[in-house]
């Protein structure tokens, strides 16, 4: 039987370990990934969101920080107790000097981005909530970064959480996302598993065109720099949520 979101005990999420495999230096994927929203953010007006949210933020600041360029305000909605603590240090005490190269690539690609990465942080809010429970149409832009795929082993679910990313925006509203691609289940540091569904741009592209009126899904190859999960890359999309509902 495969492993769903509610098997998992998401408080125990290896926070640690993961930021050592993944974020302590900028990964050319992750150079890809900013690239790829950048040049979509550029496309929006400085402070044009009122509120945006980044589903299921994990402790992953960079999404954060490229929303910084169009929203006033960034809820980053989390389940997981030890992701709200990280998330929680870094925007109220300061954050890790390791976040400072993404950072300065999100400026350098988007100056939009606040000048410094303690102001890009300032219009985030750290929500500890199930992200399925967003409210329908709340925001003006979602944003989501290995989530769905992440969360579950069962095709069917990875559908309805993206389904909730897409209707947490308004009508008319932003979606920016990256997909680990062909994610098996996997570890993260010596012991922990997780669940993981494999998908493809084919599959992202199927879930996501009955919910949007203007959809684009890109690839980019596997990153050798980083730890070998299983994946063959991953996919990136951008979308503009639809006036009437599908």
């Amino acid at each position: 039987m495969p492993t769903h979101n509610d098997d998992v005990d998401w408080d125990g999420w290896p926070v640690t370990d993961y930021l050592a495999e993944n974020y302590r230096v900028l990964h050319p994927a992750d150079a890809a990934v900013i690239a790829h929203h950048s040049a979509f953010y550029r496309g929006l007006a400085p402070h044009r969101v009122d509120r945006s949210v980044e589903f299921g933020a994990g402790p992953n600041l960079y999404p954060l920080i490229l929303a910084s360029a169009v929203s006033r305000r960034v809820d980053a909605v989390e389940a997981g107790e030890g992701n709200v603590n990280y998330l929680e240090r870094q925007v109220r005490v300061g954050p890790d000097p390791s976040w400072l190269p993404f950072h300065r690539l999100c400026r350098r690609l988007n100056p939009d981005v606040p000048a410094t990465l303690t102001d890009a942080l300032m219009p985030v809010e750290v929500i500890r909530a199930d992200v399925r429970d967003l409210e329908a149409g709340a925001y003006g832009l979602a944003s989501m970064h290995f989530v769905a795929e992440g969360a579950t082993e069962d095709i069917g679910e990875f559908t309805g959480f993206c389904r909730a990313f897409a209707r947490c925006v308004s009508p008319g509203g932003f979606l920016v996302a990256a997909f680990m691609e062909n994610m098996p289940t996997y570890r993260i540091g010596p012991e922990s598993r997780w669940p993981g569904c494999p998908v493809d741009p084919q599959i992202v592209e199927g879930v996501f065109a009955p919910l949007v009126q203007e959809l684009n899904v890109t690839h980019i190859d596997a990153d050798p720099t980083l730890p070998d999960y299983g994946d063959s890359g991953m996919v990136l999309l951008t979308a503009v949520t639809a006036t009437s509902p599908p």
